[in-house]
């Protein structure tokens, strides 16, 4: 059977690889290769995970969309995922603007965000409530400006009076809600239209996507749209495209985790425990897992080649060329 799954790539503007020109260029391969979408990070003050490097360089991801939307006409161009250091109003114009330059093909995901120290730097209040809650008011704002009403508003974060956005959006903006948590789900459920975890194992998407079922059901609403972003890599055979990543790294995060579903030993120990999260071996074995995931029930998937950002455009030509025909065929 064919597939309905939609094939997207985190962008290297960030960290010792980010640049500009790859962010564009490969963008234009992966339109030509027939890909659906290209994804950008979101930080205000960017500190690397352990695993990723120490190089804190990261182009704002706005920006970065919005030169793209000048050279790629049918690419989606998705956020992975804002977080609000923005004032909603901006955050709002942001996107409208966004959707106007690429004919409407946005994609918003948001989320509270990682690192306390981002909103403390932007004068904000930064307790993990406080950052939930700011994800909830800014979805909530940012849909009633999209819809072109004139808005009053007050509470704890933001206060402002007869305030209109011009232009709205060319089409609706999709939010997706980021996060790999049981709490994530009920979050996307509660007041978005997608849920994308970002990476994450077989085991706990899967518990997660009957979750999110249960909680649409609840709640009388159709099943939000599901997204992840793997970490991936491809060489012609899987110990060398393993090689290439931090495998301890990502294996040592399941440990972190502790909603995530353990393997039978109780730790997260080697490549088979965290297998969804990691994508690494040949284009048959990316394939074969790219198809797993949709059985499990994936919409759109984004791979994240940032372990491979020095070989970005073999990358994704391997991706183009021999992964993705092999799951759409």
């Amino acid at each position: 059977m064919a597939t309905n799954l939609k094939f997207g790539l985190l962008l290297p503007h960030f960290g010792d690889q980010g640049s500009a020109e790859k962010c564009i260029e490969g963008s234009k391969l992966a339109e030509s290769l027939g890909f659906d979408s290209v994804w950008v990070r979101d930080h205000l003050v960017f500190e690397p995970h352990g695993m990723e490097g120490t190089d804190n360089t990261h182009i704002e991801c706005v920006a970065i969309l919005s030169a793209i939307s000048s050279v790629c006409k049918k690419l989606i161009l998705g956020t992975g995922t804002m977080i609000s250091h923005r004032h909603p109003i901006h955050l709002a114009q942001c996107m409208a603007a966004l959707s106007v330059l690429a004919d409407g093909k946005v994609i918003m995901g948001i989320g509270a965000g990682t690192f306390q120290h981002e909103f403390a730097a932007a004068g904000l209040k930064n307790t993990r409530e406080d950052r939930f809650n700011m994800a909830k008011v800014n979805s909530n704002l940012v849909r009633r400006l999209w819809a072109g009403e004139k808005v009053n508003y007050e509470d704890e974060y933001y206060s402002f009076e007869d305030v209109e956005l011009k232009p709205t959006p060319l089409a609706p903006i999709p939010i997706w809600y980021g996060g790999g948590t049981p709490a994530s789900c009920r979050r996307a459920v509660d007041y978005c239209d997608g849920w994308m975890p970002g990476r994450i194992p077989l085991a706990t998407f899967h518990k997660c996507i009957k979750y999110l079922h249960d909680l649409c059901d609840k709640a009388g609403k159709p099943m939000v749209t599901t997204g992840a972003i793997p970490i991936t890599s491809i060489a012609k055979d899987k110990d060398t495209a393993v090689s290439k990543v931090n495998a301890p790294g990502l294996i040592n995060e399941g440990n972190k985790k502790p909603t995530w579903v353990k393997p039978a030993s109780g730790t997260f120990s080697e490549l088979k425990d965290i297998e969804g999260l990691l994508l690494a071996g040949t284009p048959e074995d990316i394939v074969r897992d790219t198809q797993r995931y949709e059985e499990g029930g994936l919409n759109h998937i984004v791979y994240d080649l940032r372990f491979r950002y020095e070989d970005w455009y073999e990358q994704i030509e391997l991706l183009g060329k021999e992964v993705l025909p092999g799951v759409r065929a």
